[in-house]
């Protein structure tokens, strides 16, 4: 009987320690999580800036991405995670990954003033270096709060504009909406150029359910649309538009070359002149041999000049007839744009021309 109070005492501390606790807890549960999220974040910059430092990229990388993943849980503000990213980006540049470096260094830089000024310019530098590398994509998408998806995976939260890193190549967008048709598009991605695109979704049409009776009756069916041919109006848009360019281009290319022409026959002409020659002297049976080539320059430059002049006048009228083709479309062919069905788009790039389908068929 007197041992059992030496067992009890430690049993009865412990208890209540342990009861303290959870008052504790249950009084202000969010100090504790908060506290310990703090703590994960800085234990793990501490091991990425060691890595960093001793130039072990990838794992300085790892912990950085961590870093990252545990400042978006805990209590830390947007200059925080602004200077984890950034980091982490840079990280990523020395890597060769240059499309996350893109992408995480933009992403620092968009809180660029909660930002030490040494890393904001270390960022802005990296950022260029990384674009050099990858193409710079603009999105427009209307409505805003359509999914987005990018070579069949989706950007993430919807906004009206996305501003994405990609590699270089083809890529395809797609946009959907309940109750809306869904809008699509392509582009080819240049390296260090920036292609931009704009996604519109139109309202579906109402349709009629199978079946559906109107006071007994059938409804009728709607008649189908007329066929109408095709005519090539994009193909020979996109023809005119080069003829004019070329035609153009070359007509100011030989006007220059007949101005040059013109300005060595002055030159010359002001040479002889020095020496006591007279135009009159061509005329003379047995005239110099300067009055042959200054006859064939000046019938160069002639040939020059009315070549030049009929490019010039060619390339004006296959322009006019090509911004004619816009302006008079729909009084010619009769037609009116249509809300569904397939539209052709063209599509230029820097690399290549071409036409984009979209619409549902």
């Amino acid at each position: 009987m007197r041992r059992a109070p030496s067992f009890l005492l430690p049993c009865v501390f412990l208890s209540i320690v342990a009861a303290l606790e959870g008052v504790a807890s249950a009084q202000d549960p969010y100090e504790v999580a908060g506290t310990r999220g703090t703590s994960t974040v800085e234990d793990l910059l501490r091991r990425a800036r060691q890595a960093r430092d001793a130039g072990r990229w990838v794992e300085a990388k790892a912990a950085y991405e961590l870093a990252l993943k545990a400042a978006d849980a805990a209590w830390t503000t947007d200059a925080e995670r602004a200077e984890i990213a950034v980091e982490l980006g840079l990280c990523e540049l020395a890597l060769g990954r240059y499309r996350d470096a893109a992408d995480h260094l933009a992403q620092g830089l968009r809180h660029r003033d909660g930002l030490r000024r040494g890393l904001a310019e270390r960022a802005e530098e990296g950022l260029k270096k990384a674009e050099r590398r990858v193409t710079t994509f603009y999105l427009g998408v209307n409505p805003p709060d359509a999914a987005v998806f990018v070579d069949g995976k989706p950007v993430g939260r919807p906004a009206p504009t996305y501003e994405l890193f990609l590699e270089p190549g083809h890529h395809t967008v797609r946009a959907e909406l309940d109750g809306h048709v869904e809008a699509m598009g392509a582009f080819d991605g240049v390296a260090g150029k920036t292609s931009s695109l704009t996604l519109k979704l139109c309202r579906a049409p109402e349709r009629c359910a199978p079946g559906a009776t109107d006071a007994g009756r059938a409804l009728p069916a709607a008649p189908p649309p007329a066929a109408r041919p095709a005519v090539p109006l994009t193909e020979l848009r996109i023809g005119g538009a080069a003829l004019t360019t070329a035609a153009l281009a070359a007509g100011t290319v030989l006007l220059l070359r007949a101005d040059v022409v013109h300005d060595n026959l002055a030159e010359r002409g002001v040479v002889l002149r020095g020496r006591g020659w007279t135009s009159s002297m061509c005329w003379w049976p047995n005239a110099p041999s300067a009055c042959a080539e200054l006859r064939d320059d000046a019938a160069e430059r002639d040939l020059f000049a009315t070549l030049g002049k009929v490019a010039l006048a060619t390339g004006a009228v296959f322009g006019a007839a090509t911004a004619a083709s816009f302006l008079a479309e729909g009084w010619i062919l009769d037609e009116t744009p249509t809300r569904g069905g397939v539209r052709v788009a063209p599509s230029a790039t820097g690399a290549e021309v071409g036409l984009v389908l979209q619409g549902v068929w």
